[in-house]
């Protein structure tokens, strides 16, 4: 189930906070023994209280963006590298550029005979991508505030 909250779509959602909260309770009240219900969210503090309150939602995971750190354990996973030379260009964008599951997309590749500096070298590729577009979305944001 799919439930969007939000304004945009308030005029074509017919269900209610209320309405979705009696239906999660009564799948508690339903269900014998442990069950698991995912939420997912990018706007935790838009979250009704009576959503997230104790016995409702009894555990909150943040899932951030890729570090270097979490990028050598994908890196030792997919490719089975412990270092590599290409680690430390691949650290220094993670400095700048977010970027979360596109990392193991392009690690992926690896565990079909891809070579896994090619596979580096994609990931390399696509955060200096995004980090071009970082810097034009910056310089867009820069001019139009000086026109103001």
């Amino acid at each position: 189930m799919i439930l969007n909250f939000d304004d945009e779509h308030k005029s074509k959602s017919k269900v209610t906070l209320s309405r979705f909260l009696n239906f999660i309770d009564g799948i508690w009240s339903a269900c014998d023994g442990e069950r698991i219900i995912v939420f997912t969210t990018n706007h935790v503090n838009k979250l009704d209280p009576a959503l997230i309150r104790m016995r409702r939602m009894d555990m909150h995971i943040e899932l951030s963006y890729c570090t270097l750190g979490g990028f050598k354990v994908l890196a030792k996973n997919y490719l089975k590298l412990d270092s590599h030379p290409l680690f430390e260009k691949i650290g220094n964008l993670f400095k700048v550029v977010n970027m979360t599951p596109d990392v193991s997309e392009h690690l992926l590749h690896g565990r079909v005979g891809r070579d896994p500096k090619a596979c580096l070298e994609s990931l390399i590729e696509a955060l200096e991508t995004v980090k071009e577009e970082k810097i034009e979305e910056e310089d867009i944001k820069t001019l139009e505030t000086a026109e103001e």
